[in-house]
């Protein structure tokens, strides 16, 4: 048996990142105050998701990983509380700029960037104007509580990401978000398919997923909130309210889980011979020329 407790952190955020990073310390040591031994902001948690438009003064947000006074932070934190913390952060690496986790271990050191590879935009979610698609590829981290898959956001809404991410051994997937209404279509909710397709990848590669956003209302939009945690037969264990600020936890049996996915076969069963077509960008395989 090894039984690990995952935290999702939910709250409304300032553009005021010293006030912002001391909210999410002192959840971070509430939810290990209360047995969380991996713990997940939302993204980009520094200040107002501020992607919600195209505004050259916004690149003065981004940082290089080395001597990042936020990672630096949550490492020294990290190492207090002997916890794993993911932490979301807008990358500057020379000229380009990426939409970046570090994950840091339970003893402080920061195992490695992930940087999100699918970039959305649209109204309210600008993001192309800030974010180079990633250049690292999926990743799995192995941390003291297990081995960890992180994407961002965006990288939740496919399936890829997901399958790539256990395909590299991650027990489970950890994604920080910043999701919430559409501003030309107010009345469009996305939050329960938002949820439905990670508790989608949670069935079909029988693992965890823990997801955590924002709430509270920028600049007139509203963020859903709704952070949940699914175990590996998609049933929500633990899930915070649209407006809830606070922690969502639940524990895992990664063991067990292992042997779950064994079980059901998924990953004996695959026939990866025919799915070159998925390396396609529409459906046409290079032979088939003239169509």
């Amino acid at each position: 048996m090894r039984e690990v407790s995952f935290a999702a952190l939910q709250l409304a955020l300032s553009d005021d990142a010293a006030a912002n990073v001391a909210r999410v310390t002192a959840l971070t040591r509430a939810a290990a105050a209360r047995g969380a031994q991996v713990v997940l902001p939302p993204e980009l948690f520094e200040g107002h998701y501020f992607c919600r438009e195209q505004r050259p003064e916004h690149f003065a947000r981004a940082q290089p990983l080395e001597g990042h006074p936020t990672i630096a932070h949550f490492a020294a934190l990290a190492a207090e509380l002997g916890v794993v913390v993911p932490v979301s952060f807008f990358e500057a690496a020379g000229p380009a700029h990426y939409n970046s986790v570090a994950v840091i271990d339970a003893d402080g050191r920061v195992l490695g960037v992930y940087r999100k590879s699918h970039i959305p935009d649209g109204p309210g979610y600008q993001e192309k104007f800030y974010f180079r698609p990633g250049d690292t590829g999926f990743r799995a981290f192995d941390t003291r509580f297990g081995r960890l898959g992180v994407g961002i956001c965006w990288d939740q809404w496919f399936p890829e990401a997901a399958r790539a991410m256990t395909l590299l051994g991650a027990e489970v997937l950890l994604y920080p978000t910043a999701i919430g209404s559409e501003p030309e279509e107010p009345d469009n909710d996305t939050a329960d398919p938002w949820q439905r397709a990670m508790i989608g990848h949670a069935v079909c590669n029988a693992v965890p997923v823990v997801a955590a956003n924002r709430t509270g209302v920028e600049g007139g939009q509203r963020f859903y909130g709704r952070s949940f945690l699914a175990n590996a037969r998609g049933d929500t264990v633990a899930e915070l309210g649209t407006d809830d600020e606070g922690i969502a936890m639940a524990t895992f049996d990664l063991d067990a889980l292992r042997t779950e996915r064994a079980h059901w076969g998924f990953f004996r069963d695959r026939r990866p011979d025919l799915y070159s077509i998925l390396c396609t960008a529409d459906g046409r395989r290079p032979t088939e020329e003239g169509r």
